[in-house]
């Protein structure tokens, strides 16, 4: 049955072909076809081999001519990777920007994960089998985004144990370092592949990233300081010669990787011994930010750390407005040690030189420790007990904390009142930003109107009130006063603005009294404040400045409501039917306001 069926479909065909497989003298296979002609007669045997063998011959004679001309870019292909380009897009692209390493950890693996399946380039199924990446294994550059992407994902990883709340324990500490030392593996193995494989300037940064990443093991381990320095100054050097060249995004990019390898170079120098750098003014080195500085800062901030838990040991009272508070936890008197130093950067000599943005980050820091030294106060009333003695010291503790961070939150609040009366006047400033609205400066006003109070109150609650306490409280009553004259003043400009010229005059008159109430205050002093008192005569002359200009514009538009009236008037017609209702109106308003003026005469 079989053959009947191959038969029947053999005459079905117009032609069919018979192959058979020929050796030559090398002993290699050639496929023959013969090709039945349309009367059934198969060729001669010997044409169609010599027409196969000459086929053979002029492919094998191409190939052999092409393999000559091309023989040196098909052996050793040259690959090319910005390297510094690639990582910086990735990590601001995917978490780094915002200091967020497990974001960027997950996608090294899961851009891995495309790697590895796109260059079928897998471990196994089920069971793992580990392929090693060589120099004969690179036939593309996809492979060498392997191995780097294996450095960073063991990198970010160890940066994320790092980044734990209060910092890694001995076992993690184990781990963090174990992660690191598996990225310097990779990348060392990445500078090795990009030599061999890589164009010149893709081996000069894999090299360069090597050399960070050694320096960055060796950084962490507190030891070989010498080596490290050797690795960061190797890497600081390759990057100023790849800054000298390239596009300006290049330069741009490796400038910002010189400032930011800058503060380790100069941190090991100082281990070392070669350098004068004080303790305190490590604190400078870290303003550059980037992802570079991350570990260089935990770093710092945990020496800081530990030299504020030995001076915390001599810091045994919290005094505020004449009293003295015990401290008993060791925690709480860390934490308010940090806060006093933050304040030392605002109310030193050099606070003036601090730019506004970096005042505010200051002001941050000091809001958190002491949100931190409040939370360590609660958890100390509740497992007081009954014992009233220690309740009431804690409970004056947590009061006079409270007051302190209030006070801060007052001079944040001013120093954005500050910024935003800068941009009040501009019509649009130098990064593109929103211009201020009088309606915000109305609300920062509210806080610190809310600011004040609470803390007259708190200070107010005592039964039994010192000297410094009542003067607060009188301060804080001043305040509120020149306070509330600020807030009527930038009110009554939002109603100019919005043209409601009545209402504008009346709170500008009214911030005129509250200016001359508040300045009369702070005159009475026997010490004066200069500053309020300098703020509150510029408002006194604005308001009343600004009240006049505003009756005098409400008495022009009164002026100019009969003129566009007699205007509508004289141009009423009673011959149309569709405008007669509004003509009827018209004619209603006119007659009442010639009978108010007769009145009036």
């Amino acid at each position: 049955k079989s053959q009947k069926k191959k038969k029947k479909k053999d005459r079905r065909r117009p032609e069919f072909a018979i192959s058979r497989r020929i050796a030559d003298s090398s002993r290699s296979r050639r496929r023959i076809t013969f090709k039945f002609n349309d009367d059934g007669e198969a060729p001669p045997i010997e044409s169609s081999i010599a027409g196969a063998m000459g086929k053979d011959n002029e492919a094998t004679a191409m190939v052999v001519d092409g393999s000559k001309t091309n023989d040196s870019d098909q052996i050793n292909p040259r690959y090319s990777i910005n390297v510094l380009q690639l990582l910086k897009s990735a990590q601001m692209q995917h978490g780094l920007r915002h200091g967020d390493y497990t974001r960027y950890r997950r996608y090294c693996s899961a851009r891995l994960r495309r790697l590895y399946k796109s260059l079928k380039f897998t471990h196994g199924r089920g069971k793992y089998t580990r392929r090693a990446i060589t120099e004969a294994t690179v036939t593309e550059v996809r492979f060498l985004h392997v191995v780097l992407y294996c450095a960073e994902r063991a990198w970010s990883h160890a940066m994320e144990k790092r980044q734990l709340p209060d910092g890694p324990n001995a076992r993690q500490r184990i781990y963090l370092i174990g992660r690191l030392r598996k990225a310097v593996k990779w990348a060392n193995q990445f500078s090795r592949l990009c030599a061999v494989k890589g164009d010149s300037r893709t081996s000069l940064e894999a090299e360069a990233y090597a050399s960070y990443m050694n320096g960055t093991l060796l950084f962490e381990q507190d030891r070989n300081w010498d080596t490290a320095l050797k690795n960061f100054l190797s890497a600081r050097a390759v990057y100023e010669e790849l800054g000298k060249y390239g596009d300006l995004e290049n330069q741009v990019l490796c400038r910002e990787r010189l400032e930011e390898l800058e503060p380790s170079i100069r941190y090991c120098r100082h281990k070392i011994g070669e350098s004068n750098l004080k303790t305190s003014d490590l604190l400078q080195i870290g303003e550059v930010e980037g992802p570079a500085l991350d570990l260089f800062k935990a770093k710092l901030e945990a020496a800081m750390a530990e030299a504020r838990s030995q001076q915390a040991a001599s810091l045994t009272e919290f005094q505020w407005l004449g009293h003295k508070y015990p401290i008993p936890n060791a925690k709480t008197r860390v934490a308010i040690l940090k806060a006093q130093e933050l304040e030392k950067d605002l109310h030193g000599q050099d606070a003036n030189a601090l730019p506004a943005e970096k005042k505010l980050a200051v002001f941050d820091k000091i809001f958190t420790a002491y949100h931190e030294a409040r939370g360590y106060i609660r958890s100390d009333l509740t497992s007081a007990g009954n014992a009233e003695r220690v309740k009431d010291d804690l409970s004056g503790l947590h009061d006079a904390v409270t007051a302190v961070l209030g006070l801060r939150t007052t001079e944040r609040d001013r120093l954005l009142v500050t910024i935003a009366k800068s941009k009040l006047a501009k019509r649009r400033d130098d990064k593109n930003e929103k211009v201020t609205k009088p309606e915000e400066l109305v609300r920062l006003y509210d806080l610190l109107l809310e600011n004040t109070l609470a803390l007259s109150e708190l200070v107010s609650s005592r039964k039994e009130r010192t000297a410094e306490e009542v003067a607060f409280a009188e301060e804080c009553e001043r305040r509120r006063l020149a306070f509330r004259a600020e807030r009527c003043f930038f009110l009554a400009k939002s109603y100019s603005i919005a043209g409601k010229r009545a209402e504008a005059y009346a709170l500008f008159s009214h911030a005129q009294s509250l200016a001359e109430k508040a300045l009369k205050n702070y005159q009475d002093l026997n010490e004066k404040d200069e500053v309020m008192m300098k703020e509150l005569k510029g408002l006194y002359s604005e308001c009343r400045s600004s009240s006049c200009i505003e009756h005098a514009l409400g008495i022009m538009e009164e002026e100019k409501v009969p003129e566009n009236l007699s205007t509508r008037v004289s141009a009423l017609s009673l011959s149309g039917t569709t405008n007669l209702v509004t003509n009827f109106c018209f004619a209603i308003l006119l007659s009442t306001i010639i009978l108010s003026h007769l009145d009036n005469c």
